[in-house]
């Protein structure tokens, strides 16, 4: 049975300490309309106050209604990014998230292999629009090679259910089986989003082996503004990974400020589609929305 958390949950740990500001690399692709993928993971490390770096893994020609076109970035340049990145930047934690191809998967894994912290997964299968964003071939892949390596990934329930190759859920208790399921695989912990489910209330499940779930729930709104909530919520744990969170206080942390920018997202009118949420609800004045 799972038990609730709030946002001010602590569970042990530390914060982190040091010169300079926390920082978090995102590696994914790039939403030239902006309200997902690195410009959504960029923009929530700075709402957050984490640094951001990036590696771009594909170049998407996208809006708020659709993926028009998928350019999928040369591997050495991918891996090239990487490469710079944690060579010279002390990266606190690391999201990723659309991974197009086997290669593309096998190429990140590679260039992760001598870093030691901490690994969200983002498991980016279709975008909000309906776009298949991940090859068949590639969903084999990201479980062989990148699952084992996650500190956590964050599935919604579409995406647990392609990854296990099984009909998707619409309840608590079956979506809590199938996180289990699929901590099988070999990650650290799963946070299974229950933004596809029924009801008046949206729960998220964190489970990590050995623990008893935690539920993270909060009211469902109505609103069409919910364009990249994924990437945003899986880039605000890396955030609190970065800045040296508990795993549970930064899924915490992370999933009330999202209800927060998804709650403001109807006031930031942007494109005729599924708009954005707004990721500067919090610093942004009133009058400049």
């Amino acid at each position: 049975m799972a038990r609730d958390t709030k946002p001010d949950y602590a569970a042990g740990g530390s914060a982190r300490s040091g010169r300079g500001p926390a920082i978090a690399l995102t590696i994914a692709g790039s939403d030239s309309g902006g309200g997902a993928g690195i410009q959504a993971d960029l923009k929530t490390f700075s709402a957050l106050g984490v640094y951001g770096a990036s590696a771009i893994t594909a170049i998407t020609a996208q809006n708020t209604r659709a993926v028009t076109h998928i350019h999928d970035i040369p591997l050495d340049v991918v891996a090239g990014q990487i490469a710079a990145v944690l060579d010279d930047l002390d990266v606190g934690a690391v999201k990723i998230g659309m991974l197009s191809s086997p290669d593309i998967v096998a190429c990140v894994a590679a260039a992760l292999a001598g870093y030691a912290g901490p690994v969200v997964v983002d498991p980016v299968i279709v975008a909000k629009s309906g776009a298949k964003l991940l090859r068949e071939e590639a969903i084999a892949a990201l479980k062989e090679q990148l699952l084992p390596r996650a500190t956590l990934i964050t599935p919604n329930l579409p995406e647990a259910a392609s990854l296990l190759g099984e009909d998707p859920v619409r309840d608590t208790e079956a979506a809590e089986r199938q996180g289990h399921a699929l901590l099988a695989l070999g990650p650290g912990a799963v946070l299974m989003k229950g933004g596809h489910a029924e009801g008046a209330q949206c729960t998220d499940l964190l489970l990590v082996p050995g623990e008893p779930p935690l539920a993270f729930t909060a009211e469902r709104i109505e609103t069409r503004n919910t364009h990249g909530t994924g990437c945003t919520l899986s880039s605000a744990i890396a955030a609190g990974l970065a800045k040296g969170l508990p795993l549970a206080r930064a899924v915490a942390e992370a999933h009330s400020w999202l209800h927060a920018a998804i709650a403001a997202a109807d006031t930031l009118h942007v494109g005729s589609g599924h708009g954005p949420v707004h990721h500067f609800h919090a610093l942004w004045r009133e009058d400049a929305r």
